[in-house]
Order: structure tokens, then C-alpha cells, then sequence
């Protein structure tokens, strides 16, 4: 039997990166306790065709297969940058290139990373109204992270980590018996 398959997305083009370090963090941990296969991306791994895109048809190769594995996936963690009190252009652009129906019912985690406290409610007031449009499963737990949660590019704070913790734990709804317990005996 195949392990379930995580995708994360980080709505960023910087490189490093906070978002695609928290994102990667939570996609790591949920691995090893449900045993999924992971595979992260950022917007630079999508690449120039998304900003000429119209359609999903206007894409490169590469663009479309990174398409088709978010929406593949059996769980996302989506995590995207606050610009300005929302999520990038960019990164809106390639989750409206996603047909609705491809997200129906999928668990989400939802996180945000911003420069501080004042944007926290971004995940609330935009990530969760986007995914519920195209009636996902976004997980009661959402993540926002500022920039005095990081050390170095990596999760760093207590606070932070007991919420990551959370929201790991709220998967067992959606993936029932994949424990690291059970993954260990097979």
C-alpha cells in the first residue's frame, strides 16, 4: 500500500524563505507521524510561464505537473507570504488555475508568515474564505508565523511549535490508524 501524499506549496519566490520553512517544517513533522510522502514547492518552482498564463493550458510542462500534483494530493499545507494584508498576486493566480473540483473535500493546512503581529488574521480573513470556495477541508488550526518565530530559516519558538503541533494532530480526522505507531509495523 502507497503512503498517503503531502504536497506543500509556498506562495513565495524568495529563496531562502520563511514561508517555504514553516511550510516545510509542518509538511516534515506530518510525515513522520502519518507517513506521507512530501513534496514542497514555491512559486520559483513553477516558474516565469505562470505570470503569462490565461489558462492551465498556457503553462510550461513543468508548471502544469506541479499543478497536477497539488491537486493529486491526499493533504496540502499552503502557506503564502503577507504582501500588503493578503497573499501575492502570483500566488492567487496559481490557485485560481486550479479547477475547483480538483480541492473538493481535500484536508488543507493553511499558514501565513508575516513581518509581524498585525497580520495575523491574514490566514483567517483570506487563505480560509479562498479554500472554502473551492469547498476544501482547511483544518480548524491555522498557522501564522512572524518573523521572531525563525532563527536562521527555521521554526524557532516554543509558541509557534505547540501550534504546528495542533494542527498535525487535527489530520488524524482525515487519515485514521497512519500514527507513526502503526507506520513503524508495517
Amino acid at each position: 500500500m502507497s503512503a498517503p501524499k503531502l504536497v506543500g506549496l509556498a506562495g513565495s519566490f524568495n529563496r531562502p524563505s520563511k514561508t517555504f520553512a514553516l511550510v516545510e517544517n509542518i509538511a516534515g513533522l506530518a510525515a513522520e507521524k502519518y507517513g506521507f510522502d512530501n513534496t514542497i514547492y514555491d512559486l520559483t518552482d513553477v516558474g516565469p510561464s505562470l505570470g503569462q498564463a490565461l489558462r492551465r493550458d498556457d503553462l510550461d510542462n513543468r508548471a502544469r505537473e506541479i499543478i497536477a500534483d497539488i491537486a493529486n494530493a491526499d493533504v496540502l499545507v499552503v502557506g503564502a507570504p503577507t504582501f500588503k494584508g493578503s497573499y501575492p498576486g502570483l500566488f492567487k493566480h496559481l490557485i485560481d488555475l486550479i479547477d475547483p473540483h480538483e480541492l473538493r473535500a481535500k484536508p488543507i493546512v493553511i499558514t501565513a508568515t508575516g513581518g509581524g503581529d498585525r497580520h495575523a488574521l491574514m490566514v483567517e480573513h483570506q487563505l480560509r474564505p479562498l479554500f472554502g470556495f473551492f469547498m476544501a477541508h482547511t483544518l480548524p488550526t491555522a498557522v501564522y508565523a512572524s518573523d521572531r518565530d525563525f532563527t536562521d530559516y527555521r521554526v524557532s519558538s516554543e509558541q509557534l511549535s505547540k501550534r504546528i503541533g495542533e494542527v498535525i494532530g487535527e489530520l488524524a480526522a482525515f487519515f485514521p490508524g497512519r500514527s507513526s505507531r502503526l507506520i513503524a509495523a508495517e
